[in-house]
């Protein structure tokens, strides 16, 4: 009986010691969004430490556009919007210490398609971004990027 006991402690003790703890927040964490202008296309870069987990995308109009805590309408200009919602990525760190500092809801500036650029969620490892534009003919791009890890969205005019 004793043995048995003793053995069931090693292997109890063995695992809290030798198997690494993930981090308390488990999610990459955006620190930067830039934007810029390309031939043909307008990008903007959500740089993060850490990959998110997945992400999907869809399009839809600026008044459909809303807070994922509260509801509220989230105010953006242009005609059409893309609405990306990313798991597993958050303003904040494990100690939700924030790490992004920037603006929630902005226009970039130097941008002729892009009209706006807003952070509609924010909540439990789930991260909202819309980018609205005014050429309803263009079509888009989100993909990864690594070292530095980053998420991109292209948004190409005619």
């Amino acid at each position: 009986m004793k043995k048995r006991l003793g053995a069931v402690l090693l292997a109890v003790a063995a695992v809290f010691t030798i198997v690494p703890m993930a981090s308390a927040s488990g999610h990459a964490e955006l620190t930067n969004i830039r934007t810029g202008k390309h031939d043909g296309f307008e990008r903007v870069v959500l740089d993060m430490n850490g990959l998110p987990g997945n992400y999907i995308s869809k399009e839809t109009t600026p008044a459909e556009i809303s807070n994922c805590n509260t509801g509220d309408p989230v105010p953006m200009q242009g005609v059409e919007v893309l609405h990306s919602t990313i798991y597993g990525a958050a303003t904040y760190d494990e100690n939700f210490d924030p790490t992004y500092f920037g603006p929630r809801n902005f226009v970039p500036q130097g941008l002729t398609n892009v009209k706006g650029v807003a952070i509609t969620c924010d909540f439990e490892g789930t991260l909202g971004i819309a980018v609205s534009y005014d050429d309803p003919e263009s079509w888009h791009k989100v993909f990864t990027l690594a070292n530095p890890d980053r998420l991109v969205v292209d948004v190409y005019s005619f």
